[in-house]
């Protein structure tokens, strides 16, 4: 059973990350805190083809979130440090941070855990997006259909469409082109 969260707290959880100076924990609150957030949610690092067209909508997508109020962009997903990162690198998205939630433990308080294991990827997140301001859940999209379809609510344009109605969107081809290259190197 999915839950919608909204004026709800974010979940309070730590996340192990591994960075340049080794392994580090990272609480909800340094992430939510003070801060206005824009986070999606993937199944995992490199579930092709929905996964990297999501990914890259927001990475597309984030000078213009950050103009209209957007602190920080992130990812969020069932995996290892290591596979988020190479994915990141794989796409070349440097505008959203990856956050590892490896024994899911973020996505189970949510209530957002699928267990796609008769699909061989074990426990994994739900599709979905939410706009997260000084740590309270202000809005949440989830997708009806769950990981193997098109991302059509959780997606970037959804998401800013809510902050924003008004704002200048960046070049749909651009967007498209990134993804359609993504596409066929799956």
């Amino acid at each position: 059973m999915l839950f919608n969260h909204e004026g709800q707290r974010v979940p309070e959880v730590t996340f192990r990350i591994f960075a340049e100076v080794g392994w580090c924990e990272l609480s909800t609150a340094d992430l939510f805190n003070h801060k206005t957030v824009v986070v999606f949610a993937v199944p995992g690092a490199f579930t092709c083809p929905h996964s990297p067209i999501q990914l890259l909508g927001y990475n597309e997508y984030a000078e213009v979130f950050r103009a209209n109020g957007v602190d920080e962009i992130l990812c969020i997903s069932v995996n290892d440090p290591f596979s988020l990162a190479s994915w990141a690198q794989e796409e070349g998205a440097d505008q959203v941070r990856f956050i590892p939630d490896v024994n899911g433990d973020f996505t189970r308080e949510m209530g957002m855990m699928a267990d796609l294991s008769d699909k061989g990827m074990g426990l994994r997140s739900w599709r979905y997006s939410m706009l997260v301001k000084d740590g309270v859940i202000e809005k949440m999209f989830v997708e009806r259909d769950g990981f193997e379809a098109m991302p059509v609510v959780s997606n970037a344009e959804i998401m800013l469409n809510y902050i924003n109605p008004e704002a200048k969107k960046p070049e749909q081809t651009a967007v498209l082109m990134q993804m359609w290259r993504t596409m066929l190197s799956a």
